[in-house]
């Protein structure tokens, strides 16, 4: 089954992966430390804390309460069973500040995962710039295992897949 990852992750890249993507599969993602938010309590965010417990799904989004952001963020609460089942953890993140977030993360992602204020450093660290609006963060989503290596990066303003997409390559990397 190892032999055939790639080839399963290959499947899931070849649809899903931007264009201009900065990480591209295989690539090391970079590690950061910020502040967010589960549950309206705060806390601080270790990407490397976090891929001890197993890999994560990194969820980029451009604005908490916007119509598109809340709805992707109902969405992966309502999955959050499935990912915890393969084994991840899922992490929101959004230039959006940490009282914003607080509220956000009790309200659209019911109390279910961790949302975190992404700082300038890590929006261009992970090339999520939105490029019509450059304050905000594109709507883009990583996979990362827990040898923190990106397996699938998925980016597209359309919340719809993001979910699907992310969960399908986790399950994969649990197979």
């Amino acid at each position: 089954m190892r032999a055939l990852l790639p080839f399963v992750f290959a499947s899931f890249t070849l649809s899903s992966q931007p264009l201009a993507a900065a990480l591209p599969v295989g690539a090391q993602a970079p590690d950061f430390t910020t502040t967010g938010a589960v549950g309206g309590k705060p806390f601080r965010l270790h990407l490397k804390d976090q891929l001890k417990h197993g890999p994560v799904v990194l969820y980029f989004f451009p604005k908490a309460f916007t119509q598109g952001c809340t709805l992707e963020a109902h969405a992966f609460a309502e999955a959050i069973p499935e990912f915890r089942k393969a084994g991840a953890r899922v992490v929101g993140m959004s230039a959006d500040d940490l009282d914003t977030l607080k509220k956000f993360s009790t309200e659209a992602c019911r109390n279910k995962f961790p949302v975190a204020t992404a700082s300038p450093d890590t929006i261009k660290a992970y090339d999520v710039v939105l490029k019509q609006k450059p304050e905000l963060t594109d709507r883009t989503s990583y996979v990362i295992d827990r040898k923190g290596r990106i397996v699938m990066v998925h980016s597209d303003l359309d919340w719809k897949d993001h979910v699907a997409k992310t969960l399908a390559a986790v399950k994969a990397l649990k197979g």
